[in-house]
């Protein structure tokens, strides 16, 4: 989904270990976890210590293969984190066998050989980049098998739901977890507080640990927490246990709730939304973009309708899906550990809990045009204290949220293209291999990304948006000109297609014509 460097050049970084600098090299293919056992090694400590990186002026780094490169007259400090209270023994326990690795380590020069070994390691990555694509191809196909094995377990069950857990049995990833959440805070940079704010931020960048931080930040930032008492411990084993019921599907997955959320975080800031809705309807917009999606098996609400899976039999075939996030975003927040609102009126609650359902059974496809329809007839007149017509407003406005990804610039978008293909193919298999309709759009056969996206984006996305912008001007230039700019990037990537067809068409005719005449 990104394009790689055609070289292989190492980083290097420089550590302060006691006033000796240390150099230290990585590929750029380590990952986060090897980098942060290789300053481990180069600073004697045990690996798995869990490490924070602060540059000269105490700044916090990210530690990953894209952290900024230092010198040797800017070294960076490493400070291992304090995971537990040791008592007295332990921590004489631990003195002892520091100073003993440090005399091995002088003695022996051990921090020297593991910085070599670490080089020599990097120089070796190159060589397994370069000469690993067969072990690739057997790992691909030991992928395949797998998922055909799976796919012909699925055949003899196919009246249950295609969910990995049923979610009546699931109580493992709804159970909160009761220590204090240990997912390592990001400390966000101004930068990253401004670029937040906006359509055009970049939702491939972050780590699940950064994405949760900025979701905790979009809390505090729009006052949700202190106006609504929200105990802060609370929000983060929410936001955990937020994180823990989204499943690794190629699209509906967390990082989707994450863009969903973070698009609605920049609509109320472009909108000025507090200024025109009260903080209850701002708490009830961004909780629902959060929990929109919760659980989703990666199987669309016309397989389990027509599969009869346990869902569609449970909700009588109305929305399933979306009933399913509701119930399972109301049974996390149930668990007194994770219940953000446990500070709320009960009036309150009751229209915050009336709020979030409305809003998620809105994303359901299904009632685009309904809804969209309902909101059309009310623009011309819009009231503000009209109680059914904010709702509407609310309901078009996670819509948009929902489906907002053209609107994002075209690096941060296309990759979306293709998890979302991704997911439509993997369902429209599982339907031809058990005998149920296939959608056009969803078949590999028959569809491509410009044909995927030139009618979404004509007939949902940009009617959709040209009716919010008569309500906010504001959307016009930052949300409505992009998805102008990205229908005729993919109409001129369909006629380029068309053409190529159309040449190799041409051409087979002409090879047959020759075979025919000698």
């Amino acid at each position: 989904m990104g394009s790689g460097s055609s070289t292989y050049r190492p980083k290097c970084i420089y550590l302060d270990i006691d006033g000796r600098i240390q150099k230290v090299v990585f590929s750029k293919y380590c990952n986060s976890r090897d980098i942060v056992d290789l300053f481990c090694i180069a600073t004697g400590l045990p690996r798995n210590t869990t490490i924070s990186l602060l540059t000269v002026d105490n700044c916090m780094v990210s530690i990953d293969p894209t952290m900024p490169a230092n010198s040797e007259s800017t070294p960076y400090k490493v400070r291992p984190v304090a995971t537990g209270q040791l008592s007295e023994k332990e921590e004489l326990f631990q003195s002892v066998l520091t100073q003993v690795a440090e005399q091995f380590s002088r003695v022996f020069k051990i921090n020297e050989l593991k910085t070599e070994v670490a080089n020599h390691l990097a120089m070796l990555e190159k060589k397994v980049e370069l000469e690993g694509l067969k072990v690739v191809e057997i790992e691909k196909c030991k992928s395949d098998i797998k998922k055909m094995r799976e796919e012909m377990a699925a055949r003899s069950t196919r009246t249950s739901c295609p969910c990995k857990h049923s979610f009546l049995d699931e109580n493992k990833k709804l159970a909160p977890r009761r220590d204090v959440p240990s997912y390592p805070k990001y400390i966000l940079s101004q930068e990253t507080i401004e670029a937040l704010r906006k359509p055009t931020f970049d939702v491939w960048l972050w780590e699940p640990n950064e994405m949760l931080s900025c979701l905790e930040h979009m809390y505090h930032d729009l006052g949700l927490v202190k106006g609504f008492n929200i105990n802060p411990i609370t929000l983060k084993r929410w936001l955990l246990c937020i994180h823990d019921n989204y499943r690794n599907n190629p699209f509906h997955n967390f990082r989707h709730c994450f863009c969903v959320t973070q698009m609605m975080y920049s609509m109320i800031s472009l909108c000025n939304l507090q200024e025109k809705f009260p903080q209850i309807d701002i708490l009830i917009l961004m909780t629902a973009a959060v929990c929109h999606d919760l659980d989703h098996p990666g199987y669309n609400n016309t397989y389990q309708i027509n599969a009869r899976t346990e869902l569609a039999v449970r909700y009588n075939d109305m929305s399933p899906l979306e009933n399913h996030h509701c119930a399972v975003a109301f049974q996390i927040i149930a668990q007194p550990e994770c219940n953000i609102f446990s500070n709320a009126t009960q009036e309150q609650f009751k229209r915050i809990r009336q709020g979030i359902i409305t809003l998620i059974l809105a994303t359901d496809m299904a009632r685009h045009a309904e809804i969209l329809d309902s909101f059309k007839e009310k623009m011309d007149n819009f009231d503000y204290s009209n109680e059914e017509h904010v709702t509407c407003l609310k309901m078009v406005l996670i819509k948009c949220c929902d489906i907002s990804n053209e609107v994002r610039p075209m690096e941060v978008a296309e990759p979306w293209v293709d998890c979302l293909l991704e997911e439509y193919f993997m369902q429209s298999d599982r339907e031809k291999s058990e005998g149920l309709p296939v959608a056009p759009f969803m078949d590999r056969d028959k569809v491509t990304k410009p044909t995927a996206q030139i009618g979404f984006l004509k007939f949902v996305l940009i009617p959709m948006f040209e009716t919010v912008t008569k309500l906010f001007p504001e959307v016009d230039e930052v949300m409505l000109q992009p998805l102008w700019e990205s229908r005729d990037r993919y109409e001129e990537l369909k006629q380029l297609d068309d053409t190529m067809k159309e040449l190799q068409k041409k051409k087979s005719a002409s090879l047959t014509t020759e075979s025919t005449q000698k």
